[in-house]
């Protein structure tokens, strides 16, 4: 079956000519077709097709001239050709070779300039590794930083100027790092800090100028701490001190 595409036409915008390609033979053997799977469409889903029934080709590929094809063919080829498309201007390819390789080759693509290289080598890199990017300009690569180190690492984070990079630390650190949070400067971490503390600690939220977070320590101190937000400026503080007060008398 062929795609929607109907157009067949190589990456250069030219009509593909069965008749001049290097491959002509393989079309009679069924190992390609026009529209479907050809190394010469500009179209990556077929291109992926040619090399998925043949895969032994895919080395041929390695430096061909249009990108796609390059991106596609490092996805089956050999990994011992591979460690040239690190340095490839495309970020496409960059990527399909270093997550086939060994660790030892792509640390150096923790400072890839495109983003998304550097977004996708974080979850193939683990510990020590990680941590030259804890100082990456893109405070989303520090993001997904943090919902992969160990809980025990997290607090090298604990500083990081991005309050969304501090609510990811938040919800996964350990108890101690949790403690030395609670005076975040950004409320929406406070909040991540207070769902998680346990009843004892909580004491120490219930004056935050926050409400959210004054509604989390209302939720689960003790109860015979409970008093001192019985008259909280907050409608909800209040309802949630006389449903658990009411509660616990019955």
């Amino acid at each position: 079956m062929n795609d929607e595409i109907v157009e067949t036409i190589d990456w250069r915008g030219e009509p593909i000519d069965c008749r001049t390609c290097r491959h002509q033979d393989m079309l009679a053997q069924g190992k390609c077709q026009l529209s479907h799977a050809c190394v010469n469409d500009r179209y990556a889903r077929r291109i992926d097709r040619f090399f998925h029934w043949n895969p032994e080709l895919s080395n041929d590929y390695l430096k061909h001239e249009y990108f796609e094809i390059r991106a596609i063919a490092a996805k089956r080829a050999a990994v011992f050709g591979l460690i040239p498309l690190l340095d490839d201007p495309e970020e496409t390819v960059r990527w399909n070779a270093a997550r086939r390789l060994p660790t030892k080759h792509i640390l150096k693509l923790r400072h890839d300039p495109h983003r998304e290289v550097r977004i996708r080598i974080v979850s193939l890199l683990d510990g020590a590794d990680l941590v030259p990017m804890l100082r990456d300009e893109d405070y989303y690569v520090r993001q997904v930083i943090a919902r992969k180190l160990a809980p025990n690492l997290l607090e090298w984070l604990v500083s990081d100027p991005e309050p969304e990079v501090r609510r990811v630390v938040a919800q996964r650190a350990e108890k101690n790092v949790l403690l030395r949070m609670m005076t975040d400067p950004e409320p929406r971490v406070r909040v991540e800090v207070a769902k998680r503390l346990a009843p004892e600690f909580l004491a120490r939220m219930r004056g935050d100028e926050d409400w959210r977070v004054r509604y989390e320590a209302a939720c689960r101190i003790e109860t015979d701490l409970l008093a001192e937000l019985a008259e909280d400026e907050d409608e909800m503080v209040r309802e949630t001190v006389r449903a658990r007060l009411n509660g616990d008398r019955t």
